[in-house]
């Protein structure tokens, strides 16, 4: 079977996408795209809906299925904006129906959407996780982890450990790695595993790295780094409102608001076009390969906004 495929890209949590029709084996499809290109971090399947402009399925490199992916969202907005002519949609995702809407540019050059991230939910139930019969976990220390590390766990709907860390800590990733990993293996206190964030504070936002459940480290988690701003305005440690925030893939810019107990969360970034591909998936085999390939001249407009933004970025770079 034949498909085509576009290569994409929001804070360079990179994806191949595909409009397709409902089946059963997408995951094969996303295991066998990644084991050709350890360059992308999962599949976006974009499907018919009958109840939205279109439906997202998210599939992370280990061809686990995610609820949700903040990045890859502004990807299959813009897709589907241009396809049907208009400047904002509704796009179905696992849990929820999510607003999508076409913004001013990050930069000249850089086609940039806005997102929405919902629901939100701070009950351990809901990511599950399960810790000293608790019900709830924000900005209090795990001790087998760090008395001194303040975490967070929040659900958006994919769920989140977060940690608010010095300078030292996020530069070194042993210690992320290695919590990280635990709670993404066997353990007693995330039975279907954690995306796992920390974030440091910066001068012009915040800074956050993700070990992205079913992927790693990736540049950039985009549900990751919208609950990170949430936990970083609880915390004090930046204001309400649109909060800058900086990954090892660029940056985003991710609006928190607070009315009595609901938080409204917006995700705005770019959705960037790499190239388009034809793709031979004969699903379960080996035997799958790419056809033709063909580059988009979009890239080169991302990389001078990283260079914009450089001198925070290398900062935390991995040591």
């Amino acid at each position: 079977m034949k498909v085509v495929l576009e290569k994409v890209h929001g804070s360079m949590n990179t994806f191949y996408m595909l409009d397709g029709q409902e089946r059963d084996d997408y995951a094969d499809l996303a295991l066998q795209l990644c084991s050709k290109d350890s360059g992308v971090d999962g599949l976006l399947v974009i499907l018919p809906s009958a109840v939205a402009h279109a439906k997202m399925r998210v599939f992370n490199r280990d061809g686990s299925e995610a609820s949700m992916c903040g990045n890859g969202l502004r990807c299959v907005a813009r897709y589907v904006c241009e396809k049907e002519g208009i400047q904002e949609a509704i796009i179905e995702t696992m849990k929820a129906d999510l607003k999508v809407r076409r913004e001013e540019p990050l930069m000249d050059g850089i086609e940039t959407y806005s997102v929405e991230i919902s629901p939100v939910s701070f009950q351990l139930e809901d990511l599950p996780m399960e810790y000293d019969g608790r019900s709830q976990l924000i900005l209090d220390a795990i001790p087998e982890i760090s008395g001194d590390i303040k975490f967070t766990a929040v659900a958006v709907p994919n769920p989140h450990l977060i940690g608010i860390v010095p300078e030292h800590i996020q530069k070194d990733v042993t210690h992320q790695k290695r919590w990280a990993e635990k709670f993404n293996g066997a353990n007693d206190y995330f039975s279907d595993g954690v995306n796992v964030s920390y974030v440091t504070a910066l001068e012009q936002g915040i800074f956050v790295r993700t070990f992205e459940r079913g992927v790693g480290f990736t540049n950039a988690c985009g549900t990751a780094m919208t609950a990170s701003a949430l936990v970083s305005c609880l915390s004090g440690l930046v204001p309400f409102g649109e909060v800058q925030v900086y990954n090892p893939g660029g940056m985003v810019k991710c609006t928190v608001e607070k009315v009595g107990d609901t938080f409204t969360l917006l995700l705005k970034g770019n959705a960037t076009r790499i190239s388009i591909h034809e793709f031979s998936w004969i699903s379960g085999s080996g035997g799958s390969s790419f056809l033709a390939d063909e580059p988009v001249d979009e890239q080169s407009n991302y990389k001078n906004f990283i260079r914009q933004i450089s001198d925070v970025v290398e900062q935390f770079a991995r040591e």
